[in-house]
């Protein structure tokens, strides 16, 4: 993140101090799942954009092509974000291509000499051809000072400036090549149906990560939102189309879906680093330089890595003393309890159908315990999985949506575990057909004494 940062930027204390910052919004989503891969995959992806931009070497198309590859076979899911990363840079050269294109004065031009040959050579127009030439002459004064305006305009900006990158034309064939990538999985067209999928069903309107942000909620996001109103209207500061494409982009993608919060710190902190390279550049240029030529010599480099370190340990000493596993979000001594009574006898893990909430069904399975649903929840929608509907189910049950007992005996339910607090829980504790076997400060466990397994799917 740092390197292209730097690369892109060409500033490596603003590049360092706000990697730093990026990284510390980041901590949330730093976890063992496939967005960790894809993270790194996707700021490589900026940076060989960068690289082919600046030399329009061919090793650079390359390795974007392998880099579509990879995401398509890793985390298909995101293999349209690939091409998202790249419409700000081919929204740039359109907007420019359309600039300089002039269409409404080269039509004008046009009409004007097709009448003007038209008229040329016959008899008793000279008048009007004279009137066509003077229009003519008109016209192109006009456009000559419209050109020269716009020049002057463009060497000046007030706050969009155009930056023309050389070979940006080849994005356009490099996302086609790229996008053709995701023909070569060994799971057929999922990289290119998996998000309609995805948002045809109902997994995203009932998991946290897919609903829409709430900014009273998240701290990190306001702070980045103002900072960004702060630098685009308060200052002088001037963007470059591309990223005000990106910064907006993202920050539309994740008022959408609060996990895009990750896209928009990972990928938009190096748009955000150019609008503050342009804020230094305007106000105090020099005396950056100055700082920044202390902070690279070896007095410098200490301090920047005493202040990591303080910074890091005020981070972790709060944590010290937490367990590896929070026994508040995660069943531990359930579990424990569970593979103690098959150790007994008392429990066949083979048999037992336990019906569980979905924030810890992946926790139970790292356990070695079937579960009813874990967080994949794509397997257990019809979208992805034909004829299985065991996702919009476990709604209506923990949510009370529909009589337990009726699903209980669609799946042969023989344990029930859940949030000690739960509606469920407390409709269980009631019920003389289940008997509470376990019971801790955050969850409880049921056994249901009469399974009727007739209708068990």
């Amino acid at each position: 993140m740092y390197i292209t940062n730097n690369k892109v930027n060409k500033k490596p204390l603003f590049s360092f101090v706000i990697t730093m910052g990026v990284m510390f919004l980041m901590q949330d989503y730093i976890a063992a799942r496939a967005q960790l891969v894809t993270f790194i995959l996707f700021v490589l992806e900026i940076l060989f954009i960068e690289c082919f931009l600046d030399t329009k070497k061919k090793r650079y198309v390359i390795g974007l092509m392998l880099i579509a590859l990879l995401i398509a076979n890793l985390h298909a899911a995101v293999f349209y974000f690939f091409f998202i990363l790249l419409m700000p840079y081919i929204a740039e050269y359109m907007v420019i291509l359309l600039r300089d294109s002039h269409l409404v004065y080269r039509f004008k031009l046009y009409d004007i000499k097709y009448k003007i040959n038209k008229l040329a050579g016959k008899q008793g127009k000279e008048e009007k051809l004279a009137e066509l030439q003077a229009k003519l002459e008109q016209i192109e004064g006009r456009y000559n000072r419209f050109k020269e305006k716009l020049q002057k305009r463009e060497e000046n900006p007030y706050r969009i400036k155009l930056v023309r990158r050389k070979g940006a034309k080849w994005l356009i064939l490099i996302c086609i090549l790229c996008f053709l990538m995701g023909l070569l999985t060994p799971i057929g067209d999922e990289p290119y149906t998996h998000i309609f999928k995805l948002m045809s069903g109902n997994t995203t309107q009932n998991i946290s990560e897919h609903l829409p942000l709430t900014l009273v909620n998240n701290m990190g996001a306001m702070t980045v939102i103002v900072m960004l109103i702060i630098l685009l209207v308060f200052t002088d500061t001037k963007a470059s189309i591309k990223d005000m494409c990106m910064i907006g982009g993202l920050l539309l993608l994740t008022f959408m879906s609060r996990r895009q919060f990750s896209m928009l710190v990972t990928i938009g902190g190096i748009s955000f680093t150019a609008l503050v390279c342009s804020f230094v550049n305007k106000y105090d240029k020099e005396g950056i330089d100055e700082f920044t030529k202390l902070m690279v010599t070896w007095k410098g480099k200490i301090v920047t890595i005493l202040l990591v370190v303080i910074c890091s340990y005020m981070m972790y000493v709060k944590k010290i003393d937490d367990p590896y596993i929070s026994s508040a979000s995660y069943p531990v001594d359930a579990a424990n309890y569970i593979l103690e009574e098959a150790e007994k006898g008392n429990i066949d893990l083979n048999t037992m159908r336990l019906f569980n909430d979905y924030n810890y069904g992946s926790y139970l399975l790292y356990r070695g315990i079937p579960v009813f649903i874990d967080s994949r929840a794509d397997l257990y929608s019809p979208e992805f999985n034909e004829g299985c509907n065991i996702f919009s189910d476990y709604l209506s049950i923990s949510g009370i949506g529909s009589y337990y007992e009726d699903g209980f005996d669609k799946y042969g339910i023989t344990h029930v575990m859940s949030y000690e607090n739960s509606k469920l829980a407390m409709l269980l504790s009631k019920d003389e057909n289940y008997d509470k076997i376990y019971e801790d400060d955050y969850f409880v466990i049921f056994e249901r004494l009469n399974v009727n397994t007739d209708n068990e799917e």
